[in-house]
């Protein structure tokens, strides 16, 4: 992957420089994907490197649409959808198999939607510190009934280099639709046994294993 600029999306981290790369952190709540299309092709316009976009859950449906930009070389999913032409996150949660978790999404409240706080950490945070997974309960960004249903237009995965990592005890992504995502995507695999909030968790280790080429656990 080349040294480029970094855009970690929902990862909660503040660190601007992780292994060589210039990272761009954006936080902002996601009324729709149009409008999360707009902020990201506008960041991207901001810089004057070629540029890595990095999605973590639905972050991957944005890096999958934003990610055609002439500026960005590669793709990095971190436990995220990854969309083909037509898919959105709907569409891809749809219908899950036989004792698949099932995310814990309350109904939409002034068009938005919310991550049920009693069951935030085990579905989502669980493996992190428990006043951590508490405050990123609390903290949550609201994430809009629109952007659930945002349709991607054209997969830069299809184009573009992708790498993604597969967080194996997941419960908002089941394991198995991760992996065939990735598989679709071509993308270049590796392997954490962590549940969803892999990035949060340990993002060195993830920016490690995906700026060295290798796995964090055996596949």
């Amino acid at each position: 992957m080349p040294r480029a600029s970094l855009r970690l999306k929902h990862s909660g981290i503040r660190r601007t420089n992780i292994y060589g790369y210039g990272c761009q952190l954006r936080f902002r709540s996601a009324k729709s994907l149009a409008e999360e299309f707009a902020f990201t092709k506008a960041a991207i316009d901001s810089l004057k490197s070629e540029v890595v976009l990095v999605g973590h859950s639905y972050g991957g449906v944005v890096i999958t649409e934003a990610g055609t930009h002439p500026k960005v070389t590669d793709l990095v999913y971190i436990a995220a959808f990854a969309p083909d032409k037509g898919e959105s996150v709907s569409s891809l949660i749809a219908n899950p198999p036989p004792g698949a978790p099932v995310p814990p999404i309350l109904p939409p409240r002034d068009g938005y939607l919310f991550l049920d706080r009693e069951k935030f950490a085990a579905s989502f945070a669980a493996d992190v510190e428990r006043g951590t997974a508490s405050f990123m309960a609390d903290s949550q960004v609201p994430w809009g009934v629109d952007a659930l249903a945002g349709a991607v237009s054209e997969p830069a995965w299809k184009t573009k280099p992708s790498y993604y990592l597969v967080a194996s005890n997941a419960k908002m992504i089941p394991p198995p639709a991760q992996r065939k995502m990735a598989a679709r995507a071509k993308g270049k695999g590796y392997r954490v046994q962590r549940p969803k909030i892999a990035l949060q968790a340990d993002v060195l280790g993830v920016a490690q294993s995906m700026t060295t080429g290798q796995s964090l656990t055996n596949h």
